[in-house]
């Protein structure tokens, strides 16, 4: 076999948990906090379930991080969006922000998660995490078949996918959450004109990711990411 296509293969296979936790968790945090704040929607729908049946899309869990790694370097996924009828918030405005905020927190707090069991293993297996760092580097110590070797890796994956999840979900264009956070805090009619980004603007945010226009990227999200990180691993 091509070792440029078995490494992409070892690379998907590391990859999917991580990549099917982080987007599931992601979206079950959205219908969750909704469900707290007076919307059912997503519970009626049966979204507010860890089956990831319910929320992978086959483009967005599948296609389209296996492209972003192989063309950008980026670990970027998303699931089906959960429903939520705005309306049926308590407090619609307000309630947006913290619905719209669950999922980046959540994505938070699983690369918190994945970077302390990491360093937990170093103190009880240090020999396998340097087996890791080692292949990474292109060298090797000779026990990747360890069977710890292949739940570091993914949970080195989960590190770096859910920090830039919780990232990217940040930059403030509708519909990621961060454009969501915006519309909730703006005041009117400020909010609702900023809001009518909302059709085109998951179109918008591919075209900045992939292509990064002006090199964007290399000023404002690359170095964030790779700051937190260096903090983390």
């Amino acid at each position: 076999m091509d070792p440029e296509i078995s490494n992409i293969i070892q690379s998907i296979s590391v990859m999917a948990l991580p990549v099917i936790f982080a987007v599931t968790l992601h979206e079950v945090a959205h219908g969750y906090m909704a469900h707290l704040k007076g919307d059912d929607t997503a519970k009626v729908m049966g979204r507010l379930t860890l089956n990831p049946m319910a929320h992978v899309d086959i483009f967005g869990t599948i296609i389209l991080p296996i492209l972003f790694y192989t063309l950008s370097g980026f670990l970027f996924a998303y699931a089906k969006p959960v429903p939520v009828n705005f309306y049926n918030l308590r407090n619609p405005k307000r309630d947006m922000v913290w619905v719209a905020a669950a999922g980046p927190v959540t994505n938070v707090l699983l690369a918190l998660l994945s970077a302390g069991v990491l360093k937990l293993i170093g103190i009880v297996s240090p020999e396998s995490l340097m087996e890791v760092y080692a292949n990474l580097q292109g060298k090797s110590m000779g026990i990747g078949g360890m069977v710890i070797v292949p739940v570091i890796y993914m949970l080195y994956f989960s590190v770096i996918l859910n920090t830039v999840l919780a990232i990217i979900n940040l930059i403030p264009i509708p519909p990621a959450d961060g454009g969501r956070i915006v519309t909730g805090l703006l005041p009117e009619p400020h909010s609702s004109s900023f809001a009518r980004i909302e059709p085109f603007g998951m179109f918008l945010l591919i075209f900045i990711l992939f292509l990064n226009p002006l090199g964007i990227i290399d000023v404002t999200i690359r170095p964030l990411i790779n700051g937190v990180l260096q903090f983390l691993l």
